[in-house]
């Protein structure tokens, strides 16, 4: 799910723009919270007059949240985006209006915050919103299983030697967290659409696609440890062959290791 974001004024003219039609098909109120009005160009101009209490000319943050072209996602999933949002940028509990859209059949959503604190009288500080969303968005592809936008991988996992010296033999004495080496292997399937793009995929990242003792498919590390692909990455072994084929076609954990 792509989340875009911004600080800004313009209550009405927000309010304005989520209740529009003219480009969809349908738009639905999702929750009105925190506001005494229960409208949203009411809300929003609600939250205008508290912040004119302050010195925040920016007293909004807006987020749209854009699942994947080709998913039907669930309300629920939406709400617990919603919910990481606000868990990041430190909203718990900020007066918000969230506003569904649906075009063919395709619905995405706009939730917009007061950063207020009533309170306090003082803006909530969003500092590195864009860095937390990105986060929140990369995490949400791996929950949902969705195939990931290579523009989302991040660039520091891509390639061992970005890794220090230390943190490299580090690495080597005592094997990498195994959590991340699940979250490399999700990623990499995220990306992918077939053995030799999952492959391309596991190399960016150190890694290398074999075929296990079991045989089954396996990804070795470049200290030489194996991990299931099928573990990490919650996959059966027929969705796994329907993608990557069989695994009697791939090189032995051995060869891997010589490879590597």
């Amino acid at each position: 799910m792509i989340l875009k974001a911004s600080q800004r004024g313009g209550a009405k003219q927000l309010g304005l723009h989520l209740l529009k039609t003219e480009e969809n098909e349908h738009v639905e109120i999702h929750d009105i919270r925190g506001f005494m009005a229960n409208d949203v160009i009411g809300a929003l101009r609600e939250a205008e007059a508290i912040a004119k209490g302050t010195k925040c000319r920016q007293y909004l943050f807006s987020v749209s949240l854009n699942p994947p072209q080709n998913e039907r996602v669930h309300i629920g999933t939406f709400d617990s985006a919603l919910e990481a949002i606000e868990e990041k940028n430190g909203l718990e509990g900020q007066p918000r209006v969230v506003v569904f859209h649906e075009k063919e059949g395709r619905r995405h959503a706009h939730a917009v915050w007061s950063r207020i604190d009533p309170e306090t009288m003082t803006a909530k500080p969003m500092s590195f919103y864009k860095s937390k969303l990105r986060e929140t968005s990369r995490q949400l592809y791996l929950e949902n299983g969705w195939q990931m936008p290579r523009g989302l991988i991040d660039p520091k996992d891509r390639d061992p030697r970005n890794f220090s010296l230390d943190e490299w033999q580090q690495a080597k004495r005592f094997g990498r967290n195994a959590g991340e080496l699940k979250e490399l292997i999700q990623e990499a399937w995220a990306t992918s659409d077939s053995a030799r793009s999952f492959s391309h995929a596991l190399e960016e990242r150190g890694l290398y696609l074999a075929r296990g003792d079991s045989r089954g498919h396996v990804a070795v590390t470049f200290e030489g440890g194996v991990v299931s692909i099928s573990r990490a990455t919650g996959r059966k072994s027929k969705e796994l062959q329907a993608r990557l084929g069989k695994p009697d076609d791939l090189r032995s954990v051995e060869e891997a290791r010589k490879r590597v």
